[in-house]
């Protein structure tokens, strides 16, 4: 050990390693700088902090704390790492050195140092009742969250159940033991490559021409003030753009309006804003009955309903109030931006710009590019969608766009074997065995059927060749069963976002069941997912998308799609092309939707993956 007192002094981002490290030192002392930060993120990438983190913090701050922590790789503000004990204390980032200086001073003269020694090299002291009932709390909490698909966090807490009563060292030989088996393998190699697909799309700008500039955006416009438009205002303001909420019908306007504030309210009470950033948001919001006051935005978004004559027609009204240099732009989730450009005079300067629902929760804006789209307007797009804390990925104009487009196969499969004698509760628990947040079942209740049956059928007359027909959305929809929104769609809904199984919908599906047959799990993964490879195989081949990460994190942002398998293509290459080649002639006589691409044969002719370093061979359910 040093014969002196250390102090660690931390100014900015400090993750895992850095954490790690700083924890070896007697103090640390952090800078008051916003972007300040500490944490041990390593199980968001399938590992666990192999550095000492799990057996230190838990010293530092007992083993519950820290397994909330690690296992959640959650990071935390300096205010609450003071709270918690992480740091010693927060002071003006312009005095952190002098004042780490002052506690240095204080440590040698006091002797206080030696004592943090040796405490943190003894066991934490848990009771064997203790350690059994924190352990079986925690170990419930982070089986119930990771669902048994990331091993990495139960790790983490096994590492610190295990090391906890026992002295450091032998508590660090603890952590290496349970660190070395998840290093390499594919769960990790897949969240690993999560982040990096990630870190890219952070710092993509959007188009090749590296001269391109995007142009500064102070000021926006949402047209229509529905559950998107308030959310995209929302999310505007939040960031520092002042956004006009437009809105014909006072009512839907107030309303907007009144969204807006509710949750900004909501963040302020879970304590992702503070009272004054809140109302400093609000005061950014602006509203008006007319388009009249676009006058002066640089960017106008366009959220009405779902109806390409009543947009155009808008489109028209708006374009010649615009300022020179404006974008306008469709958050439309299925109109074609190309055909809707025909009716605008400036469609270099007309995109999409779609976000998802609900926006102050789903990252990902698919920013769309039509035939006429200039670099400018998408490098503007994106780095706009950047600046309000969304993941923009650039989609060149397609029916259904990228996420979509390849959501849709899964849905419409699902639907394909309800007919055939699937139960809905069948079809969503092999979704979520698979790793999805939600079954097919479940997530088209929770759009609401109308709006499924809407967009099915745009896409699905895109893609005729290759669109299974069935009937049973268009009898619930008729019956006024929409899903969530009216209380009863394929389940009921007697307590909001809670489906109950309904006798009711039995009688419905036994008109369309033909020759009904058991069918097993393993069918139903593979059915509900061969099809969406096969399409995010299309979408690739098509140059709908620049790269397979665009694909894969599209999915992974869009719907779900399970982080732990890499994204849908990358998980295509972990389980080999020639297996998948395998499973799908398993089902070709179910038509073309079960035929691979000549990509995918090319592939994997050539032993290849859709990424370079592929890594193949494995079960489709097992990897």
């Amino acid at each position: 050990a040093l014969p002196f007192p250390t102090v660690a002094a931390i100014d900015g981002a400090c993750m895992g390693g850095g954490t790690e490290l700083s924890l070896g030192f007697d103090y640390r002392i952090a800078g008051s700088h916003p972007k300040t930060e500490i944490g041990l993120p390593e199980t968001k990438i399938g590992l666990i902090p192999g550095w000492g983190g799990t057996q230190r913090l838990t010293r530092l701050i007992g083993p519950s704390l820290a397994a909330e922590m690690i296992c959640a790789g959650e990071t935390v503000k300096v205010p609450r790492a003071r709270q918690l004990g992480i740091v010693f204390d927060v002071v003006p980032s312009d005095q952190l050195l002098e004042e780490s200086r002052r506690l240095l001073q204080w440590a040698n003269q006091s002797g206080d140092y030696r004592e943090i020694r040796r405490r943190k090299k003894l066991p934490v002291g848990l009771t064997e009742e203790q350690m059994t009932f924190t352990f079986a709390v925690l170990h419930a909490q982070v089986s119930a969250k990771t669902g048994g698909h990331y091993p990495a966090p139960l790790a983490a807490l096994n590492a610190i159940a295990k090391g906890c009563n026992l002295p450091l060292e032998d508590g660090l030989k603890a952590e290496t033991e349970a660190f070395l088996p998840l290093v390499g393998s594919t769960i990790s190699r897949n969240l690993i490559a999560v982040f990096f697909m990630t870190q890219r799309l952070q710092k993509d700008p959007g188009v090749a021409d590296a001269s391109v500039k995007s142009r500064d955006v102070g000021q926006v416009g949402v047209i229509g003030a529905g559950i998107m438009g308030a959310g995209i205002a929302g999310a505007n303001v939040r960031r520092g753009v002042p956004a006009l909420l437009i809105d014909a019908v006072p009512a839907g306007l107030e309303k907007g309006v009144a969204a807006v504030a509710k949750s900004l309210q909501g963040r302020v009470e879970i304590g992702r804003m503070t009272i004054p950033e809140a109302t400093a948001a609000l005061a950014r919001l602006s509203s008006s009955l007319t388009v009249n006051a676009l006058s002066d935005r640089d960017v106008v978004i366009e959220a009405i309903v779902e109806n390409e004559a009543a947009k155009v027609k808008l489109y028209g009204e708006v374009e010649k109030l615009l300022p020179p240099g404006a974008i306008l732009t469709s958050n439309t989730s299925t109109i074609s931006i190309t055909r809707m450009a025909k009716s605008v005079k400036a469609p270099e300067r007309f995109a999409g710009m779609h976000f998802f629902n609900p926006v102050d929760r789903m990252q990902l804006v698919e920013v769309i590019r039509g035939e006429k789209t200039a670099d400018a307007t998408v490098s503007t797009l994106v780095a706009l969608a950047k600046h309000i804390g969304k993941t923009p990925i650039v989609v060149r104009d397609c029916p259904g766009f990228l996420v979509n487009r390849i959501l849709f196969p899964y849905l419409n499969e699902s639907l394909v074997m309800l007919e055939e004698g699937a139960s809905p509760r069948g079809l969503d628990k092999a979704a979520t065995a698979f790793g999805m947040p939600m079954g097919p079942v479940a997530l088209n209740d929770l759009v609401g059927l109308d709006t499924s049956l809407y967009a099915g059928r745009v896409i699905n007359t895109a893609f005729a060749d290759r669109a299974a027909n069935t009937h049973i959305l268009e009898d619930l929809v008729a019956a006024g069963r929409l899903g969530q929104k009216t209380g009863a769609g394929f389940y009921t809904y007697a307590k909001p976002g809670r489906g109950a199984d309904d006798p009711a919908l039995a009688a419905m599906l036994k008109k369309h069941h033909k020759d009904p047959r058991e069918i097993g799990m393993e069918e139903m993964t593979d059915r509900l997912f061969l099809p969406m490879l096969t399409e995010a195989s299309r979408v690739l081949s098509e140059g709908i998308v620049r790269e397979p990460g665009d694909v894969d994190m599209g999915l992974i942002l869009g719907i779900g799609f399970p982080p732990f398998r890499g994204g849908i293509l990358r998980w295509a290459d972990t389980v080999g092309l020639p297996n998948v080649l395998a499973k799908l002639k398993r089902y070709e006589h179910l038509g073309s939707r079960f035929q691979p691409t000549e990509q995918m044969r090319r592939l994997a002719t050539e032993g290849k993956g859709f990424y370079p370093d592929a890594q193949r061979g494995g079960d489709l359910l097992e990897v």
